[in-house]
């Protein structure tokens, strides 16, 4: 036995919403009638540095199973999360950040986005980061965790990102896996009002990890990073 079950959405949400019911309905069935022409409409959405040359090839041969999307096209994650914003509509807010403490929160634009992003790309490529480097985040759920991955998108570096509240020996782990020669965190974290040492925490990690050269450092705290 199956019910189906609607549940209403408050006028306050649905008044709001990018999409209802009907235009959703429709443009999954265009995906379904011709997905190539849908989704050439949808990529066209997007900042594309080279255009793409085919939007799909695929082979589902035993011997060679292979998917490739917008195959000849490149583009740039972090531009098209920022760039493209922050031209059109600079003073949007595009992170609203609330900390432990829910008196304490910020409001982000996108033309601020851009340019602590782009600071800290700079950080990172005058410390020797480049494209295909692998870099750690170990960071708390801080503004700052999201500048490290949009930068690391922006130079092509590859972002591993480990939950702050993982261990010394799970941080080495996943360091140690990825082959990280690079690694962001913070002095400290708060999580229900209890201190988390994330820069202690980094110091008995990397007695595994010689490979892991560079740290930078977030001040949050304003703790112990020795």
């Amino acid at each position: 036995m199956t019910d189906n079950l609607i549940y209403p959405v408050p006028e306050m949400m649905s008044g709001s919403a990018n999409i209802d019911d009907a235009t959703y309905k429709r443009l999954y069935q265009e995906s379904l009638d011709n997905p190539e022409a849908f989704w050439a409409k949808q990529a066209e959405r997007l900042d594309w540095i080279e255009p793409w040359q085919k939007i799909k090839e695929t082979s589902f041969h035993r011997n060679s199973v292979s998917i490739k999307w917008f195959s000849g096209g490149k583009l740039n994650i972090s531009a098209n999360c920022i760039d493209r914003h922050a031209a059109k509509t600079p003073d949007r807010t595009a992170i609203i950040w609330e900390g432990d403490d829910p008196t304490v929160n910020k409001a982000v634009s996108y033309v601020e986005l851009k340019n602590l992003v782009c600071q800290m790309a700079n950080v990172l490529k005058g410390r020797g980061v480049k494209k295909g480097d692998r870099v750690t985040i170990y960071m708390p759920m801080v503004p700052e965790a999201a500048y490290a991955m949009l930068a690391c998108t922006r130079i092509g570096a590859v972002h591993s990102v480990v939950f702050g509240g993982f261990s010394p020996d799970s941080l080495a782990d996943r360091i140690i896996d990825c082959n990280s020669s690079f690694l962001i965190t913070a002095d400290e974290g708060v999580r229900g009002e209890r201190i988390i040492p994330l820069k202690a925490n980094v110091d008995k990690a990397l007695e595994r990890c010689p490979d892991c050269r560079t740290v930078l450092v977030i001040k949050r705290t304003g703790g112990e990073i020795g």
